[in-house]
């Protein structure tokens, strides 16, 4: 069995929970998200997170704005919309009984 591949399957899982716990922070562009999810080790490929981003906006979880750069063109940001907020609430819900459930099993395997 390849631990890789596992670990790249559990740090796929958490990705739309982590995306959208750096965006209750407020608004953020996706270099600021990508560089975020490196300093946790979840690294991630704008190829991975633009089309995550894009089913979120179109899931109405996220909307983003236009702004203008000095540095080069238009960047878009993102930030959760009331849906969002609320999906997300019900994800660390969800994240917590699962942090819980597992740690009940664990204990008596280690």
């Amino acid at each position: 069995m390849n631990i890789e591949n596992t670990k790249a399957q559990m740090r796929k899982g958490v990705l739309e929970f982590c995306i959208l716990s750096i965006l209750s922070g407020g608004e953020a562009y996706p270099s600021e998200i990508i560089d975020k999810l490196r300093n946790s080790k979840l690294i991630v490929v704008e190829g991975t997170l633009y089309p995550l981003l894009t089913r979120l906006k179109n899931t109405d979880i996220l909307t983003y704005r236009w702004e203008e750069s000095t540095s080069g063109p238009p960047r878009k940001y993102y930030r959760l919309t009331d849906k969002g907020k609320m999906f997300l609430k019900e994800l660390y819900s969800t994240w917590n009984e699962l942090v819980e459930a597992v740690e009940k099993t664990s204990h008596n395997n280690i």
